[in-house]
């Protein structure tokens, strides 16, 4: 069981041990999307939903996320992030509007930011539903993934097809 990291001798969970490794700046860009009703994006767009801002409340809650991510995420060291950014784009599908939603989260240190970055977006994105599920229950998330990483052992990652 000595050969998988997440496991201590007697085959049960652990988090890995990072002493020994290298702090270097680490970075990790998530990307996910809300597609909504005609109706939910005018009202986003105007700022016309009654809960609020959607897009600054969903954004503040991105980076709170970010930064709980190892009190969520069992296995993941908790992390002194430098930097959570957000972008929003809208995109025009056949029919219903998509709001892509990406996450940069940058540190100094010496394991990476790949969860961190997943866990932002995806709690954006639920932040988001939440705030507009008054008006149409139906929006889908997802799909939700790393679109690329940087710093570390493993080296430079990035998504083939985006």
């Amino acid at each position: 069981m000595s050969s998988f990291t997440h496991f201590n001798e007697e085959g049960r969970a652990k988090m890995v041990d990072i002493t020994d490794k290298e702090e270097t700046v680490r970075v990790a860009v998530a990307r996910t999307s809300v597609t909504v009703s005609q109706e939910i994006y005018e009202k986003i767009k105007g700022r016309d939903i009654k809960k609020g801002d959607v897009l600054a409340v969903a954004q503040v809650a991105g980076v709170m996320a970010a930064k709980k991510t190892a009190d969520l995420i069992p296995m993941c060291h908790p992390l002194m992030l430098k930097s959570v950014d957000f972008a929003f784009s809208w995109e025009h599908e056949e029919t219903e509007p998509r709001l892509v939603i990406t996450a940069t989260v940058k540190t100094k240190g010496s394991t990476g930011v790949e969860m961190e970055a997943l866990t932002a977006v995806s709690v954006c994105a639920l932040t988001v539903y939440d705030m507009c599920k008054a008006l149409d229950k139906g929006m889908t998330i997802g799909p939700t993934y790393l679109v690329e990483k940087t710093g570390g052992k493993s080296g430079h990652y990035r998504r083939k097809t985006d």
